[in-house]
């Protein structure tokens, strides 16, 4: 299918969990409500795997400049490799950011729904705690990459 209707976005979901770090990239990210997002994972993404209601993670939004950061949390799974070695972040709690991210969210899980058309796949909804924006920072897009 070639349907582009919407413009999808570079979104890093990171975590730290058990002393270990997770994270991932994905363009498949919603506002539900004004302090409501949401995110569609993969079945195949550990990242996604290891989350559960009430878990605090960090999404962050990229910014135009971190195509590279995209790329190599999109291409491997956090137990291929360390997806971030040399990447700039910020632990608060167990959320992680990437620095200089358009926009950095604090999330709470609040839901995570597994639909019949693919059950595999988990849509995973969040609560926003608190977030930072870099309003003269462009959004990457995923078409940029």
């Amino acid at each position: 299918m070639s349907l582009n209707a919407f413009n999808a976005g570079c979104n890093i979901l990171a975590y730290k969990k058990n002393q270990k770090s997770y994270g991932m990239c994905a363009a498949w990210a919603q506002m539900l409500d004004y302090d409501v997002v949401s995110i569609l994972i993969g079945s195949q993404s550990l990242t996604g795997l290891h989350l559960a209601k009430g878990d605090i993670v960090g999404i962050s939004s990229l910014a135009s400049n971190q195509a590279a950061i995209a790329l190599r949390f999109g291409e491997f799974h956090s137990d291929e490799i360390d997806k971030f070695h040399d990447i700039k972040t910020t632990l608060i709690d167990t959320a992680i950011f990437i620095e200089e991210a358009k926009v950095c969210m604090k999330c709470e899980v609040i839901d995570l729904i597994h639909f019949d058309f693919s059950p595999n796949d988990i849509f995973a909804i969040f609560k926003v705690l608190s977030y930072d924006e870099l309003a003269a920072k462009r959004f990457l897009a995923l078409s940029d990459l």
